[in-house]
């Protein structure tokens, strides 16, 4: 059951928590009184109530105070209460509202040991005394208060119970892992915080009273219960018990009365009000009493027999009521819900006198059970898993008047309103996301409509928002029910309309069996393993976590057999099926008023959450102080838990709670960290030292206070004399810019510390960081004077004095006293010094772009404007009468420059590149656009000096003038004037409009550009000089031009000859250039040649002739880009870059030369080859040679593309030849018409190969690595197999290019004419290669049959072994098969004149072949096994053949047989009855007719094949005229004997079909559709309207077929 009114705490630390309790009790009476519009004197009992409820609460608050005693509470001997010790207050402990105000009281706290020890110190007590304002004091243990005691305990640290089998989902029992706290040095797994998430206490009295042998004798066994300001147990034997908050034992409810022999009491309720309880029984009945008159019950609502009333809504007998509860504020409008799945409201009218009270039930959910459920489609089962009533919060919604309960069933959510009238208002189904074969379980809550003390930010509403929790299995959702403003149309007299709108949803790891409320975001969640989790609503954070296993919370069977069909069987697949059906845990799992009340099987008890001060609490009785601040200025930052520890969300209530704890948590933690080392002499620890000062120093910079940080934090440090470790922690808050103001002692001492650790850098860095104007500027710059610390000193001379020039002279003094005639300085400090005057650049850079130095953040506008007047002021002193208004300023005099600038000149002296460079800068900046009236028109008049007023009409004109006219020789040298020339060339293109200068001196600024004194500034003059030439053309370009070459600007020349159209010099010059230009100059080629450049001849020829002149240069380059550039762009040159190559020693470059231009892919063309523009026969022959040795794979192919004529065969055939390349010889000779040279030398060749193996294969004994020669013979093999099919495609080609003629047989003489060319070349191909497998294979027998391979020697056996002979011979004959089948196919003819002029030539040539084998050799033997091996390939192939044919047909037959088998299956029916008649047709409960029709049809089917068996027979003994005899004229004896079976079956059959028509009713056979719908054949032709139709075709002896009836399923018509 939900909260009732609001969770506000139930603590005793304050009065106001009583206080505002009762108020909103009397809000909630009179929203009562409103409603239900009561008269004066219902409003005097409804304050007696309020009365009685209010004395209630401050029971339950002393109760609550009491649970420091061990039983927990008072025993009722006594009869005052003991002394309540202070305790913090759980979440929103002085408030009603439950995020809003949370408890401000802190318990005592006990001394804690600072980490240094896990005990107690012995001399000291540390608590809080509530009558002063001291949080921590330090006491005597002599004089600690008694009452003072530790009650935080740790968790158990594992569970005595083993993981169920039926949920193997791991997860830890330890207490608070998920708290935000871990201990430091601990990892997550091992992590314990050392406080309780749930501080829970056992009601013993309560426990004592009820789980006792009497108890249970005389009352029951305790099975619900009920939280409101009393406490409702009901029991297994009908009794309800009251209990008050002092566990006394207040009402026994139901002895003597109806209520005990109705059963247990499966639910009970107390009303809003707290004055009425009501229970719901085992057996169906509802009483409700009144607390204060419980002899007999207020309202009996009894079960209905709706057998003999079947129009009364009630629940029927003997279903046991599992929910129950109150609509509102009233007594007598009740909800329930029954095991069944049904629920009902209950409304009773007001007795008068002797008339009783009325109830009016109305059904709101499910269906009441049928009294003939064969007769009706099956239900699913259903049963109410979940159900509440809205309870009624402390702020008005319109969902008050309504009634709203919500139900949760195994398939929906319901919502339904109930007055006036019961009306479904929301219903969801179950979640897809809900995993299959899950545990079911369903739990739900309503939080209702509370004020809020501070509005919602975002919404601005004063009151939250009615919320319902709801979940299935391991789902859980929050959904908000809103209040729509009804429009101007529609009636407002009706009942509001509300807007259901789910927000967001939670998946747990596990099924959850219990939800409730313990704040208005804070949800207590019970999964089906007994862990509680505590979690945040909105961000879903899941704060904590508790293992209540051993609390034995109880738990009862109810649903499992009502949904039993819903639960897996056996091997069910239905992912909708569950895996089991969870036990009820709603009956006693319970909140109230922000606390948790658990029903055991042996005890109860109640406990809150732990707060923030408890864990505070619990960190430092654990030791650890410093995490306890830690943990307080988390919950100060807002980065810990909040609503879940009592905190509110709001930032300011949040602080205002925790920032006065925080800082005496500080002070104690001092003052006991360092007065026990004083007491004990101890050396500190220096760890736990640094770690104190850091949550100090985050604790003060967090709360804004730095003044306690170094008035009290650092005062004890320094006094302890720790004070380098505070200054150590102190660093890393200042360089974050979280501290920036220190006092000046403190930073006197971060100087002397720093300094005497020689960490200057350090400690610049830091003062940089700090606000320099609460500094002692005296004693910070005559530490940064002493120290050298000239970046923090310039910060501190800006920020403090805004002086951002005095500075400059002292740095630039430095440089004078070290740089003069008299210096004398020591080399280290002459260094120091040196580097200490090189920040001025930096600084200058800075300023002039409105930055602060050295941290670069942007300056105010106003300041940078006055700090950049003052800096330009100091260089360039001009009056500012004497500059003219406008944006150019005239050039000062040549007497002013004489005189002036002094130190524009000390800057240059000491470092002109530095200066220019920043500049440069400093030029960027676009305050130099304006003159003095627009600067000074935006500046108070009074924040401008003289000078400043000079230095902001300084422009960028002024500055280069006078740079110009200082910077002369012989003062500044070419070193120094380069920088300036650079610096004008550079910003003269960027600000033409603000710098102009005259051509005269813009040709002496490219001329010094060009005269650079090192090479080190030449690429950055190159650049300057393009960087001027973009906006300054010189009348005499050409004179420069020798200039630009002695200079080796390569890009400025370019630029010019580009322009000035001679491109033979541009390309002359991209040859200069050298390497460096990386590919360019293959682009310049391009450039130059192209057609669109438009070169007259002349021009092109003199480009042709430059890259002649440095075609070895090009070739350095990249020779593949050369030859591609040279070929698309100027093919002539191809023989000049290949007699440059060619007097190389390595060909390596010609032959890649050659490939790109004769041999590389094109993308672009057809075949993916280049199209050559010239093909030179000298080029591809050059080429072919080069293949032949760099790539002789290649050869063929290649010679493949080429045309007849482009290759000479006497200039590439003996470098064919001699590389081996002998495919390519042969296609080459075939090609020039040489074909039966192509074959001799085929032929040579074979036999070459044949020599090679026979050598190999009789040095293969004696070898010492016979693997190396075994695998040299395979590669002999596969040679002579790549030869024979040159050798083949040679005949092949041959045979198709000769002209076919009609064949002239005659007899005798085909065989003997002679043979013509291909005939001649198949024949010598054949010939050669039957030479080379007899050869070889005769070799490979002797080898085989000699005793050494024989032999017994284990060497010997290993050298057979890896020469494997059948192999060789194997892929010799394979190879004479491939002959004589090419030979086959290309002599063989489609028609059957060319077959038999083939066969004809397959004879000769075979004839001639037997003529040359017979005269080599005599004796045929020989070539016998050549033969036989020939022609068996040849029945091998017809016999796999045939093999492939049978297994295609038998997997045919397969595929055929399952179509067929799959065709034949038929149809399962959707149902058991007609969906025409509803009668039941198969299936249990059918009847015994259609057993015996099946009987019957079983008899017919036996009598059929009795007569077929005989028949058979008949025929088959029968023989001659016997069958004349016995058979009848005109049919034969198999026929008559079928026509008297037919008969016979057909009379059986129609005695059949009458006895299933009589049976079923006479509705005939059965009829199923795809669709699976099953009709009586009779109730399908009358909903057809056919009925009469079919009858009178069945009477004349037609078929149903014949009646010409068309049967469709009515029912798939329809829809």
């Amino acid at each position: 059951m939900s909260t009732a009114t609001d969770e506000a705490d139930l603590g005793p630390e304050l009065h106001t928590s009583d206080r505002e309790s009762d108020q909103d009790d009397q809000e909630a009476l009179k929203k009562q009184g409103l409603r239900k519009n009561v008269t004066n004197s219902g409003m005097e009992e409804a304050a007696e109530e309020e009365e009685t409820a209010s004395s209630t609460i401050r029971n339950l608050n002393r109760y609550d105070a009491s649970q420091e005693q061990d039983n927990g509470l008072n025993s009722p001997n006594e009869s005052t209460p003991p002394a309540i010790v202070e305790r913090p207050s759980s979440a929103d402990g002085s408030l009603s509202i439950p995020d809003d105000t949370p408890s401000i009281q802190v318990r005592q706290f006990p001394i804690f040991s600072c980490g240094f020890e896990l005990t107690v110190h012995a001399g000291l007590c540390i608590f809080f005394n509530k009558q002063t304002s001291t949080f921590f004091r330090l006491w005597p243990k002599s004089n600690a208060f008694p009452t003072f005691q530790s009650r935080i305990s740790s968790s158990p640290l594992s569970s005595p119970r083993a993981t169920s089998p039926a949920f193997l989902q791991s997860h830890s029992r330890q207490a608070s892992v998920n708290s935000h706290l871990l201990p430091r040095g601990q990892d997550l797994e091992s992590a314990q915080a050392p406080w309780e998430v749930v501080r829970w206490t056992k009601l013993r009295k309560i426990s004592g009273s009820s789980f006792s042998e009497v108890g249970k004798r005389n009352f029951g066994r305790p099975i619900c219960i009920a939280i409101s300001t009393s406490i409702a147990l009901g029991t297994s034997k009908g009794i309800i018990l009251i209990f008050d908050y002092n566990q006394n034992l207040k009402s026994i409810i139901g002895p003597g009365t109806k209520a005990v022999e109705s059963g247990a009491v499966n639910s009970v309720s107390i009303s809003a009000d707290h004055t009425t309880v009501a229970g719901g029984h085992a057996t169906g009945h509802i009483f409700t009493w009144e607390l204060a008159k419980p002899a007999k019950p207020f309202l009996h609502i009894p079960p209905v027999d709706r057998r003999r009333t079947p129009n009364t809504d009630g629940h029927v007998i003997d279903v046991g009521i599992v929910h129950l509860g109150f609509l509102g504020m009233r007594h007598t409008a009740l909800v329930s819900a029954d095991d069944k799945g049904m629920a009902f409201s209950h409304l009773a009218t007001r007795g008068m006198g002797s008339v009783a009270r009325s109830v009016k039930t109305t059904r709101v959910l499910g269906r009441y059970p049928e009294a003939t459920p064969s007769q009706s489609r099956q239900r699913k089962p259903s049963s109410v898993l979940a159900f509440s009533p809205l309870p009624l919060g402390n702020a008005d919604h319109g969902s008050d008047l309504m009634g709203l309960v919500a139900m949760l069933t195994p398939y929906l959510l319901v919502i339904v309103s109930t007055t006036p009238i019961a009306q479904t208002q929301y219903k969801t189904p179950r979640p897809k996301e809900v995993a299959a074969h899950s545990a079911m379980t369903a739990a739900l809550a309503w939080f209702p409509s509370v004020k809020l003390k501070i509005p919602n930010p975002v919404t601005a509403e004063t009151a939250s928002r009615v919320k319902l929790v709801y979940c299935w299995s391991n789902l859980l959702t929050i959904l908000e029910v809103l209040e729509v403003e009804p429009s101007a149309s529609s009636n407002t007299e009706g009942p509001p309309n509300l807007q259901f709108r789910p927000r967001s949803r939670w998946k747990a790891e596990e099924a959850i069996v219990a939800v409730q409320w313990l704040g208005r975001s804070v949800l207590a969640v019970l999964t089906i393993t007994q862990q509680l989790v505590i979690l945040e609503d909105i961000a879903f954070r899941q704060t904590n976590s508790s293992d209540l296993i051993q609390k034995h919370i109880y738990h009862v069977d109810l649903f499992s057999q009502q949904l039993n069909m819903l639960v897996e069987q056996l091997d069910e697949e239905d992912a909708s099926m569950h895996g089991v059906v969870a036990d009820a845990f709603y009956m006693s799992f319970r909140a109230y008023k922000g606390r948790l009340f658990l029903l055991g099987f042996n005890e109860i008890t109640f406990g809150q959450l732990s707060n923030w001060a408890d864990r505070l609490l619990a960190l430092v009785e654990h030791g650890d102080h410093i995490r306890a601040i830690e943990l307080a200025t988390e919950y100060y930052t807002g980065q810990a838990d909040k609503v879940s520890v009592g905190l509110p969300e709001d930032d300011n209530s949040r602080h205002q709670i925790v920032q006065d704890k925080l800082l005496e948590m500080m002070a104690a933690s001092l003052q006991y960290t360092f007065s026990r080392h004083d007491e004990s002499d101890e050396i500190p620890d220096t760890v736990q030292l640094q770690e104190l000062a850091g949550v100090c120093v985050t604790a003060c910079v967090s709360i804004g206070n730095t003044e306690y940080l170094f008035d009290e934090v650092y005062a004890w440090f320094a006094e302890a004399g720790s004070r380098e470790i505070f200054l150590q922690t102190l660093e890393r808050s200042i360089i974050d810019d979280d501290i920036e103001i220190v006092p000046p002692t403190v930073i006197k001492d971060l100087v002397s510390y720093y300094t005497d650790q020689h960490l200057n850098s350090r400690l610049e860095e830091l003062l940089c960081h700090l606000d320099p104007r609460t500094m002692d500027l005296d004693q910070v710059t005559g530490l940064c004077k002493q120290n050298h610390l000239y970046d923090a000193l310039l910060y501190v001379w800006n920020q403090a004095l805004d002086d951002y020039t005095t500075i400059l002279d002292e740095l630039l003094n430095l440089v004078e006293v070290q740089t003069g005639p008299d210096a004398n300085i020591d080399p280290s400090t002459q260094a120091q010094n040196l580097s200490s005057a090189s920040k001025i650049f930096p600084y200058l850079s800075y300023i002039l772009t409105s930055r602060v130095y050295p941290t670069g953040k942007a300056m105010d506008e106003s300041k940078a404007t006055l700090a950049k007047a003052e800096v330009y002021h100091f260089f360039f002193p001009i009056s500012s009468t004497s500059i003219p208004n406008g944006v150019y300023a005239s050039q000062p005099s040549k007497r002013d420059l004489d005189s002036s600038f002094p130190n524009l000149r000390r800057v240059i002296d000491f470092d002109a590149p530095s200066f220019l460079s920043m500049l440069n800068e400093a030029f960027e900046d676009s305050s130099l656009n304006r003159n003095h009236d627009q600067t000074s028109s935006k500046d108070p008049p009074t924040q401008l000096r003289d000078g400043q007023k000079s230095g902001l009409s300084v422009n960028r004109q002024l500055i280069v003038s006078i740079l110009l006219e200082i910077m002369l020789p012989p003062r500044y040298g070419p070193e120094d004037t380069v920088y300036l020339n650079m610096f004008i060339a550079r910003n003269l293109p960027k600000f033409p409009q603000f710098v102009r200068l005259p051509s005269y001196q813009l040709h002496r600024v490219l001329v010094g550009l060009c005269e650079y004194p090192t090479d080190d500034v030449a690429e950055d003059c190159q650049l300057s000089v393009e960087y001027l030439l973009s906006v300054f053309q010189p009348p005499d370009i050409q004179d420069l031009v020798p200039l630009f070459s002695t200079a080796r600007f390569y890009r400025v020349l370019r630029s010019v000859y580009r322009s000035e159209r001679e491109y033979a010099k541009l390309m002359q010059t991209c040859f200069d250039e050298g390497p460096a230009n990386g590919d360019l100059v293959f682009d310049c080629v391009a450039e130059c040649l192209k057609p669109s450049t438009g070169l007259s001849e002349k021009q092109a020829e003199d480009v042709r002739q430059v890259i002649q002149e440095n075609a070895g240069l090009l070739l350095e380059r990249d020779v593949v880009k050369a030859a591609a550039t040279i070929e698309e762009h100027a093919p002539t040159l191809h023989e000049t870059m290949l007699r440059v190559l060619d007097q190389a020693s390595d060909d390596g470059p010609e032959f890649e030369y050659l490939r790109m231009i004769l041999d590389a892919p094109d993308p672009s063309s057809q075949d993916g080859w280049p199209s050559v523009k010239s093909r030179n026969k000298a080029f591809i022959e050059l080429y072919v040679r080069l293949l032949c040795e760099h790539d002789p794979h290649h050869v063929n192919e290649y010679i493949e593309r080429l045309k007849a004529g482009e290759l000479r065969l006497e200039q590439v055939l003996p470098g064919l030849e001699s590389s081996g390349v002998i495919d390519a010889a042969v296609i080459l000779m075939a090609r020039e018409g040489k074909v039966r040279d192509a074959m001799h030398r085929l032929a040579q060749h074979l036999d070459t190969l044949k020599a090679a193996l026979l050598g190999l294969l009789d040095g293969a004994v004696d070898s010492p690595d016979v693997a190396n020669t075994s695998e040299a013979v395979h590669d002999l093999v596969r040679s002579i197999q790549k030869f024979t099919r040159v050798g083949i495609w040679l005949c092949q080609g041959q045979t198709r290019s000769m002209p076919q003629q009609k064949p002239k047989f005659k007899p005798g003489k085909g065989l003997k004419d002679e043979l013509n060319l291909p005939e001649t070349l198949w024949l010598d191909l054949v010939d050669a290669v039957v030479k080379v497998t007899k050869q070889v294979t005769d070799s490979l027998e002797v080898h085989q049959d000699s005793p050494e391979m024989n032999g017994e020697d284990e060497h010997e056996t290993a050298h057979q072994q890896q020469l494997d002979i059948s192999r060789i011979t194997g892929e010799l004959r394979s190879v004479v098969q491939e002959a004589f089948t090419a030979l086959l196919s290309a002599t063989s003819g489609p028609g059957a004149k060319e077959a038999v002029q083939a066969d004809v030539s397959f004879l000769r040539i075979l004839r001639a072949f037997l003529s040359r084998a017979s005269a080599a050799s005599p004796s045929l033997s020989n070539l016998r096994s050549v033969l036989s091996s020939i022609f068996s390939a040849y029945s091998y192939e017809e016999r796999l053949l045939a093999l492939a044919n049978r297994l295609l047909d038998n997997d045919l037959f397969v595929h055929v047989a399952e179509a067929n088998k799959l065709r034949r299956k038929g149809w399962r029916p959707l149902g058991q009855v007609c969906e025409g008649c509803g009668k039941r047709l198969w299936g249990p409960g059918t009847g015994g007719h259609v057993w015996e029709a099946y009987q019957r049809k079983e008899e017919e089917n036996q009598a059929r094949h009795m007569v077929d068996d005989q028949s058979s027979r008949v025929i088959r003994n029968r023989k001659g005229k016997a069958i004349q005899e016995d058979a009848q004229p005109g049919l034969a004896v198999s026929d008559q004997l079928v026509r008297k079976r037919d008969d016979e079956v057909t009379a059986t059959a129609q005695n059949s079909d009458d006895l299933v028509g009589d049976a079923a009713g006479g509705s005939g056979s059965l009829i199923i559709f795809s669709c699976r719908h099953l009709f009586h054949r009779m109730c399908l032709e009358k909903m057809q309207g056919s009925g009469d139709l079919a009858r009178d075709g069945r009477q004349s002896g037609e078929s149903a077929a014949d009646t010409g009836n068309d049967l469709t399923c009515p029912l798939c018509i329809s829809t």
